[in-house]
């Protein structure tokens, strides 16, 4: 993202933001993109993103945007941000849009950066696009680090109240737009008594009973990330 560490960076009222309040956590998904290792401003972006009371899941670096379609869905995330500076941030973004509306996620925020690479006629395009924001050099010195931050967990509190799943039926398809929005409803105690009856329905079904559960062991040194 662009921005650079300075007093700017602090919240200018001096106020924690709201979301660390908040009942409902808005999730992110956060990332470099494809072919860019220039992955120091995302980090210092997500590290805001969770003190401020935001659930991240970080991908890391050189990520395709499949990769972070893919996640954003199944996390049943309210926005994405990723920072870009190999230079092919144009196609990058916009094929990230086309596929969350191809997919399903069109209620998604898509937040970028990447500092001087992206101009702003670029930045103009995008947001045509769909992008929901494009921060320049100039937005990390006049909003600051935390500013920006506000800004994108504003714009993700009005994707918070998405309907719950029309055909839970779905679940036994193996469905996982249906799964993620299920879980973020039980997590914030949403989903409704009769979405809980239908459950308990589908639980005892025959071709539930007998199916086989997957048992996954993750290994690795100490510090791989387990």
């Amino acid at each position: 993202m662009a921005a650079v560490i300075s007093s700017a960076s602090r919240n200018p009222a001096g106020n924690e933001p709201e979301l660390q309040h908040a009942a409902h956590k808005i999730r992110f998904i956060t990332a470099a993109s494809l072919f860019d290792g220039h992955d120091a401003s995302i980090n210092i972006m997500r590290r805001i993103l969770q003190s401020s009371g935001a659930e991240v899941i970080h991908l890391g670096h050189n990520r395709a945007v499949s990769e972070i379609v893919n996640a954003a869905l199944q996390e049943d995330v309210n926005g994405i941000a990723v920072s870009s500076y190999q230079g092919g941030h144009v196609e990058y973004f916009k094929y990230m849009i086309d596929l969350l509306r191809e997919r399903g996620g069109s209620h998604i925020k898509v937040f970028g950066g990447g500092g001087g690479v992206i101009v702003p006629p670029e930045i103009r395009e995008l947001h045509a696009h769909g992008v929901t924001r494009i921060f320049s050099p100039e937005d990390g010195q006049t909003l600051g680090l935390q500013g920006m931050i506000d800004y994108m967990v504003e714009q993700c509190r009005q994707t918070l109240n998405q309907p719950p799943p029309q055909h839970l039926q779905q679940l036994a398809d193996d469905h996982f737009l249906t799964l993620a929005r299920l879980i973020t409803l039980i997590e914030n105690d949403a989903l409704s008594e009769a979405h809980y009856q239908e459950l308990a329905t589908l639980a005892q079904h025959p071709a539930r009973q007998h199916k086989t559960i997957p048992v996954l062991g993750i290994t690795g040194t100490g510090g791989a990330g387990k």
